[in-house]
């Protein structure tokens, strides 16, 4: 059968409101990725509720690969149930047009460029998200970097190593490649995805535009892939994969797509049949999932990835590559363990803070009115002298008024903050003026909203639940 086109209506935009999620800049040479959504949709769907016709339907079409047997000296089974998900560069199946469109040209490397632990809690009413960064040192039983363990030993060699490395009992396998990243995303009619600033990647071909986008299945594929968005590459685009799955979550909870028992069969088809599984997981096991986690969604996720002690281990002849903190991994790998909850619960809030490079107390700032609604500038000043920024507290006006885009001059000198800066203000023009000075210069235009609070640390809190990154 000829593959499947992948064509949805072009993209449909809808600005509802703004939460920070990445930040723009990098140059980082090119590097393969696939993602995992597919095999993720397999456990959230049958979480959702999947009837058992829906289920025993596809079970046949579910291609299957030997993960376990002959493995020796593994962890002790834990209380609930623990997934292995990989994403391979695979790109069998994929037509001309697409390869073309998305920017899937090359050689695959046959290695998993994405790994992620999951873990269904015993009660079935959490499911825990470790994120496992592709370049962390390994030794399979030379040292590697981890994403090398699929490309040596398949399967058995990449279950082997996550548990000697965790301690965790591996329960199942999924596997999934671009072909049915695409397909999946394509048949839950496609995922709605958050930026505050227009993100483009010219490796990938990813480009949107602020706000609230709804992705096909080649759109998501270049969203989840780009790694040339920021500094942090590799682990920024972990935590944009977790975003993203965390809006998977909310689509397939959605209460008329499980009420609806035939898109139910035919998403479950799609997804099913779509990734390579354990030879063990069969319709029992789903349909046991699928009885105990109804009512799942976006809050019953959570989200982390392994602490890094080094980000560039250097490793004789084979690189940089990412030195777990082992003191903290043993926490999180114990928790799992025992099935405990990862995350604090709190209440998602609509305007969570924002992680910037540059402490906002640094960064002098002078705002100026370049519209003619009176005392706009004295509410944007008061408003980042409250997120921290070191206003001059006197705002000036423009006299002519008509500036239709906000824009922040800076000196080159002080570019860093100047970027801290432009994620308190969505949409923001970044215009370098050589001289200008430590003070940034803020012209508030027509299309100035409100202000995003940020603060300075990591890009993300260690853990979080799914909730905090549902588009509003």
């Amino acid at each position: 059968m000829a593959p499947a086109r992948h064509r949805l209506p072009r993209r449909s935009r809808t600005v509802r409101g703004r939460i920070g999620l990445v930040r723009p800049g990098s140059a980082h040479p090119p590097r393969r990725s696939t993602r995992l959504v597919g095999a993720l949709s397999l456990a959230i769907l049958t979480a959702g509720g999947i009837a058992h016709i829906a289920v025993t339907g596809v079970n046949d079409s579910i291609s299957r690969v030997d993960a376990f047997s002959g493995i020796e000296n593994r962890p002790g089974p834990t209380r609930g149930t623990n997934f292995l998900l990989v994403g391979t560069d695979e790109r069998a199946g994929l037509n001309p047009a697409d390869k073309k469109r998305y920017h899937l040209g090359g050689t695959p490397c046959h290695c998993t460029d994405t790994i992620m632990l999951v873990h269904l809690s015993q009660d079935r009413t959490r499911a825990s998200i470790v994120g496992i960064p592709r370049d962390s040192y390994a030794e399979l039983p030379r040292p590697a970097k981890i994403n090398a363990a699929y490309a040596v030993g398949g399967p058995k060699l990449t279950v082997r190593t996550v548990e000697r490395m965790t301690g965790v009992h591996i329960d199942h396998y999924l596997e999934v490649d671009f072909t049915s990243f695409m397909k999946t995303v394509d048949v839950l009619g496609g995922v709605q995805v958050c930026t505050t600033h227009p993100l483009k990647d010219s490796y990938t071909g990813l480009d949107l535009p602020a706000g609230t986008t709804t992705l096909n299945g080649g759109e998501a594929l270049q969203y989840v892939r780009s790694r040339h968005l920021d500094g942090a590459s590799d682990l920024s685009r972990m935590h944009r994969q977790q975003r993203f799955l965390a809006q998977v979550v909310a689509r397939v909870a959605d209460g008329g797509m499980l009420a609806n028992p035939v898109k139910l069969g035919r998403v479950a088809s799609a997804v099913l049949g779509s990734v390579r599984a354990d030879q063990d997981l069969g319709t029992t096991d789903l349909i046991a999932l699928a009885r105990g986690l109804r009512g799942f969604g976006p809050g019953s996720s959570e989200f982390t990835s392994v602490p890094i002690l080094e980000m560039e281990y250097e490793v004789k002849g084979v690189g940089s590559t990412l030195r777990w903190d082992n003191a903290k991994a043993a926490k999180l790998w114990a928790a799992l363990r025992q099935d405990q909850p990862l995350a604090v619960r709190r209440p998602a809030s609509r305007h969570p803070y924002k992680e910037v490079e540059i402490p906002p107390s640094t960064i002098r700032v002078q705002v100026v009115n370049g519209t003619a609604t009176p005392g706009l500038g004295t509410e944007a000043e008061q408003a980042l002298r409250a997120t921290g920024f070191d206003t001059t507290r006197a705002p000036d006006s423009a006299t002519a008024g008509g500036v239709k885009r906000t824009v922040i001059s800076y000196d080159p000198r002080w570019d860093r903050s100047a970027r801290s800066l432009a994620e308190a203000l969505a949409g923001a023009e970044l215009r370098p003026v050589p001289g200008q000075g430590p003070v940034m210069r803020v012209a508030l235009g027509a299309d100035y909203r409100r202000v995003t609070p940020v603060r300075a640390g990591q890009p993300l809190p260690a853990t979080v639940t799914g909730d905090h990154f549902v588009c509003p």
